[in-house]
């Protein structure tokens, strides 16, 4: 709701920056009673203004806004330094001064502070964003232009609620004039946004304001109630219409040179929004859109429209599973595609391609780590980094798995993206659950769930470096497993080349059973499709492998070129 001061009567007084109402002071005065009186015959005038001024400045129409706002024609009033009999011509230049200084007060909600894969719908322009809490906005941001009546923006719905009569609102016309004392009214209006996918949005109820690492929750707003104070009976005082809102003061009452200011115009009420009226979308609301909109967002080529669409879907719903499904394959899929970027290795096959790029981050989470873990913000980048997708979608994973525990492809997933991000024991014990879940008869499916398992025990040996760790055996033995089951020529060499890369952590290494095994692995990889000399010298070239093959004359027959062929 908005809050709108209707100024009326009088017995407002000021004595220096004080104002004092008699009716602060026990029993309403006469007066205040005899225009609290007059004013209920007069409640439709005051909303109608409030309810005018509102739709102006939510399509945009500077005039019809200016035309509405005490602030604008009080600046006309003294600066012409009489009284007006009627509003300046459509051309005159003060409409867009006034309606500029008007947008000018809306730009901290349009400020976007996107980072990473946080970006919210819509992905550019105007996000309206009530980062702070909603007293430090003006009235009028809950219904700019940017929101919109339809078209352009998504569209918004107003309607009154409740008027009532306030003490009188004072102001001066000229310095050390005498005060004009005018009637006020109070007008509640409820604002109700049209869809969720474009509603302004603010910060979760409960979210910390002094938490600044932490991004705070975003919820869309569906309605919100304002008050606006409306001020009335202006035309005698030399206005050129008779009823007007204050939106922004003329002045605020802040001292000039240390001396302090009278408040311009003096209001015991300012407009703004009622605490505690703020209601969001949910996923009750509009179930049917929000399915629809995952599917559009799917048809994006844009990676960043996608996400922000996603997103927005996804503050409504956490648990929508269209977004949830589409965000996560797309993010799984860009993280892959950026280890491209850094081995530089052409794989024309899809099959070999998303193993080589899941090795990649494997070996690469075991060492260095830099691209998996900062992101854009800390590393003060113009882009997203891996490390952005990564975390952007590790709590997608999660909550895909629990709404759909049954798509396998997603838990996949989300045990590999939880050994790039080094959360080692959850990486085990969510692949060991999806072990058990694929069906016996899904022998290939079986097979890549244990490799993926046996990949998650050695990346926690090699980091953690301990050596007599049993996950060590374990690792070999699941690998082992896979073997026994794999269909493909693909999987049967990642089982012997996963069983030799695990005897790098034994702490009694045997490299002739390490070269046994890796002989074995290559002569599969001869079958692979779309196998290279360059794709296995990757598989070999992984640092911690390549400095044991590199020290034992035993593995040059390994390191020689040439594409053998299984016998």
């Amino acid at each position: 709701m908005i809050r709108w001061h209707v100024i009326a009567g009088s017995g407002i007084a000021f004595f220096g920056s004080l104002v004092l109402s008699w009716g602060f002071l026990g029993e309403p005065s006469a007066s205040f009673a005899a225009s609290a009186k007059a004013s209920k015959k007069s409640d439709g005038l005051p909303a109608s203004t409030a309810i005018r001024f509102v739709e102006a400045v939510s399509r945009g129409s500077a005039a019809d806004a200016v035309k509405l706002d005490f602030a604008c024609q009080f600046q006309l009033v003294t600066a012409k330094g009489g009284a007006l009999k009627s509003h300046p011509a459509p051309t005159d230049p003060s409409y867009e001064t006034c309606w500029n200084h008007l947008k000018a007060a809306h730009e901290p909600a349009l400020t976007r502070s996107d980072i990473g894969m946080d970006v919210l719908w819509p992905s550019n322009g105007g996000l309206v964003f009530f980062h702070e809490d909603l007293d430090h906005y003006p009235a009028s941001a809950f219904v700019m232009d940017t929101i919109g009546l339809s078209p352009p923006g998504s569209g918004l719905h107003v309607k009154t609620v409740s008027t009532k009569p306030l003490p009188n609102a004072s102001f001066r016309l000229r310095e050390n004039a005498a005060l004009v004392s005018v009637p006020t009214t109070l007008v509640t209006v409820e604002v109700r946004y049209q869809d969720p996918i474009t509603s302004p949005v603010t910060k979760a109820p409960g979210s910390y304001k002094w938490a600044s690492t932490v991004k705070p929750a975003r919820r869309a707003l569906k309605s919100i109630l304002i008050e606006w104070v409306v001020l009335s009976g202006l035309k005698k005082h030399g206005f050129p219409g008779d009823t007007a809102v204050v939106n922004l003061l003329v002045k605020d009452g802040d001292p000039v040179d240390g001396i302090a200011q009278e408040i311009v115009p003096f209001v015991t009420v300012r407009s703004g929004p009622v605490p505690g009226s703020l209601q969001w979308w949910g996923p009750e609301d509009m179930p049917g859109l929000l399915v629809a909109t995952s599917a559009r967002a799917a048809s994006f080529p844009n990676l960043r429209d996608r996400v922000a669409l996603l997103n927005r879907v996804l503050i409504i719903d956490p648990n929508q599973p269209d977004a949830l499904t589409v965000l996560t394959r797309d993010l799984y899929g860009v993280v892959l595609r950026q280890a491209v970027a850094e081995h530089h290795l052409t794989v024309k096959d899809p099959a070999l391609s998303m193993v080589v790029n899941e090795h990649y981050w494997n070996i690469y989470a075991q060492s260095t780590r830099t691209d998996l873990s900062l992101g854009m913000e800390m590393g003060g980048f113009d882009k997203p980094t891996t490390a952005d997708y990564l975390y952007r979608l590790l709590p997608a994973l999660k909550t895909l798995a629990q709404v759909r525990p049954e798509q396998l492809d997603n838990r996949f997933r989300w045990g590999a993206a939880l050994r790039w991000n080094n959360d080692q024991d959850l990486s085990i014990e969510v692949l060991q659950k999806l072990v058990k879940d694929v069906p016996a008869e899904r022998k290939s499916g079986k097979a890549e769930a244990l490799l993926q398992l046996s990949w998650a025990r050695i990346n926690k040996v090699a980091w953690n470096r301990i050596m007599d760790d049993p996950d060590v055996r374990t690792a070999y033995l699941e690998a082992d497993q896979a073997l026994a089951l794999a269909e493909l020529p693909l999987d049967k060499f990642i089982a012997e080349y996963t069983k030799a890369y695990s005897l790098l952590f034994s702490p009694a290494r045997d490299n002739r059973e390490m070269l046994a095994l890796l002989t074995e692995a290559r002569k599969w990889f001869a079958e692979v499709p779309g196998r290279s000399q360059e794709i296995w010298n990757f598989f070999i070239g992984a640092d911690s492998l390549k400095s044991v093959l590199d020290a034992d004359p035993i593995f040059q027959p390994l390191l020689a070129s040439g594409d053998p062929k299984h016998g």
